[in-house]
């Protein structure tokens, strides 16, 4: 995905020396007017939602403004929902990823860790509005402020945090029906998510999104006692 992020050659370029080569730069090709129609797609719904509210956006609506058709919309998300929150489709990594981490790691440790690199995968991602700090807290703030996606976003979270409760039964051998620990350890990581990228984002990301995140779950684990790690973490690059 690396080559998704460097310049297009001109037309002047020399030409390809085999098919294999031309194969790969049209694959490229498809591959950024993809990134650029999802991109599109998603920009037009926040500015939708923003100014009309939620309840008043139709996904006709979001195609238009994005110059595609209803189906195109369709083709990269499955709702309006999804344009705005973004979709579902990191769940599966993300249980096989808690699972697959050091038998000696805690259960703490290893959703604090996944969590995080996550994140970091996410931020730097061409296609996710997380690389953009501005954007993402216009996001969130028109979430916050949309009575109806309040109510979408408890659903998106919800389904997160059954997938890493799930995981942390599965890896604990916990009875979720019994045991409250894995769906108190979802929720809790959850939550440091969410809080650290709404800080993170209004800061203007000037520090790494993970590394916030990650100061989070240090708080929590020293028991919220202070929040000087947090707000240290939030400063360092304001220097």
């Amino acid at each position: 995905m690396t080559g998704l992020s460097e310049h297009l050659p001109s037309d002047a370029a020399a030409p390809t020396t085999s098919g294999q080569d031309a194969t790969q730069h049209d694959t490229t090709r498809r591959d950024r007017k993809k990134l650029a129609t999802r991109q599109a797609l998603r920009c037009a719904a926040l500015d939708l939602v923003a100014s009309r509210g939620y309840a008043h956006v139709t996904v006709e609506d979001i195609a238009e403004a994005a110059d595609v058709s209803p189906r195109t919309f369709f083709n990269y998300f499955p709702s309006k929902e999804a344009a705005v929150l973004g979709d579902d489709e990191l769940l599966g990594e993300l249980r096989a990823e808690i699972l697959g981490r050091p038998s000696q790691e805690t259960p703490f440790q290893a959703v604090e860790h996944v969590v995080c690199s996550h994140i970091a995968a996410r931020s730097r991602h061409p296609d996710s509005t997380w690389r953009d700090p501005v954007e993402l807290y216009r996001r969130m703030r028109a979430v916050q402020d949309d009575p109806y996606l309040r109510v979408a976003l408890v659903a998106h979270m919800a389904a997160f945090e059954r997938v890493v409760a799930d995981a942390v039964a599965e890896r604990t051998g916990a009875d979720t029906a019994s045991d409250p620990y894995p769906a108190l350890l979802a929720s809790a990581a959850m939550a440091v998510a969410r809080v650290a990228l709404l800080y993170w984002a209004r800061g203007g990301g000037a520090t790494a999104a993970e590394d916030v995140v990650r100061a989070g779950f240090h708080a929590l684990s020293s028991g919220l006692a202070d929040s000087s790690s947090m707000t240290e973490t939030l400063a360092k690059g304001a220097r």
